[in-house]
């Protein structure tokens, strides 16, 4: 079986060191949207030793407490599901009154059909982008 988190970095890398990569989704309904990801092969939190847990939930944190302060959310959605690609990975994903699916997760059902992303959330996630970078390195 293929991973596609073994096979690519799974999106625009913001940081790697050897335990976990930060990457930006490209998803243009959700600036913002980032990816903590486990670089290696492990298929749950428990496969990994406490330390390395600990390790990539404290960047998780970090990376929350950035978008927060950078894009002003109205709620912090995360999540660490694994069921259509079973690689441990982290979803930190800002979300607004009026996007596409809110108050509904991402993958539920649209609620906002007229939704179109503010010009404003692509300059804050350039910004986002920014201080991930020089928070992280």
């Amino acid at each position: 079986m293929s991973c596609v988190f073994c096979l690519e970095d799974g999106g625009q890398l913001l940081f790697r060191n050897n335990l976990y990569r930060i990457i930006l989704v490209a998803d243009k309904n959700y600036p913002g949207f980032i990816r903590v990801i486990a670089n290696a092969h492990v298929k749950e939190l428990t496969d990994l030793s406490d330390f390395d847990n600990l390790q990539i939930y404290n960047a998780v944190i970090k990376v929350e407490k950035l978008v927060r302060s950078t894009m002003n959310p109205t709620k912090i959605n995360l999540a660490s599901f694994g069921n259509m690609t079973p690689h441990v990975h982290w979803h930190i994903i800002p979300r607004f009154e009026n996007d596409l699916h809110f108050p509904n997760p991402i993958w539920g059902n649209i609620t906002n059909q007229e939704y179109t992303p503010l010009c404003e959330l692509q300059k804050l996630e350039s910004k986002l982008i920014i201080q991930i970078k020089e928070s992280f390195n």
